[in-house]
């Protein structure tokens, strides 16, 4: 992991697609700052196409669509993007799985959800959940006091009894069933959308995150960059980002953004 200082400009300035985490990437402290906020929406201005890659809920996702400076959005670790045409008025919605299959799904995540509860003091469910439409999310320090690293592997463990597919955000561990991923949606959402072939265009596309949910897409793209914080997770990257920021959080996103912005 290198300095964000060293990233060549001329590697910046080719540059057309930014992807983004958004919990402790964009965020700072659960909060999204007017600074970062700010950061994004001169991105958006500038010309570069801009798209979260979350683990937050469906709900919180079509309001992201709806209201932010983006280009769409891949939501629930990669459950569906959405994209919302504001000259048309409508919303496209592309899910990985069937309708019958996701609402089969969410009675099965209620019981794993339930049993986890149960097995591991100190946890939660996300206060999210609710608006969630194909994941179960498992609080271990957003709403709740920060469980050991001991507990939240429990709490993966359990998940993958149960069948699911378990992967650990900055504050929750996200478990669903079926092999999809953020990355996986990520393609699907450029070549559906904007025609984009990511591995044959990985050059012009950077991504930025923070956690071990986001490592595919820190070793699928080249540009890949952790804001500071993602060294809190050494040793437990399945892939590590290329360049790291100064700064953490949303702070480091704001850095980010300057340097893509200055290569312009």
């Amino acid at each position: 992991m290198k300095a964000l200082a060293d990233f060549p400009a001329p590697q910046r300035r080719q540059i057309r697609s930014v992807l983004c985490d958004i919990d402790d990437t964009l965020t700072s402290d659960g909060r999204l700052t007017a600074a970062a906020y700010t950061a994004l929406e001169s991105l958006h201005h500038a010309g570069l196409r801009v798209i979260p890659v979350t683990g937050r809920p469906a709900g919180w996702c079509d309001h992201i669509a709806r209201m932010w400076p983006v280009d769409g959005v891949v939501g629930e670790n990669g459950a569906f993007y959405f994209r919302y045409d504001h000259a048309a008025q409508t919303m496209r919605r592309r899910y990985a799985e069937a309708p019958a299959t996701r609402a089969a799904n969410r009675a099965r995540l209620a019981s794993i959800g339930e049993r986890i509860l149960a097995a591991v003091p100190g946890c939660a469910i996300s206060a999210d959940q609710h608006y969630r439409e194909t994941d179960l999310a498992v609080d271990f320090c957003e709403d709740v006091p920060r469980l050991a690293d001991s507990a939240v592997a429990r709490i993966v463990a359990l998940m993958q009894e149960g069948g699911l597919t378990a992967k650990v955000s900055s504050i929750h561990v996200n478990g669903w069933f079926g092999a999809y991923d953020k990355l996986g949606m990520t393609r699907t959402l450029f070549a559906e959308c904007f025609g984009i072939d990511a591995e044959r265009d990985n050059e012009q596309i950077a991504f930025i995150g923070d956690s071990p949910n986001d490592a595919p897409l820190f070793g699928a793209f080249g540009n890949s960059v952790g804001v500071a914080n993602v060294r809190e997770f050494a040793g437990r990257l399945a892939a590590e980002p290329v360049w790291v920021t100064l700064e953490k959080s949303g702070a480091g996103f704001c850095e980010f953004a300057a340097a893509l912005l200055a290569a312009r």
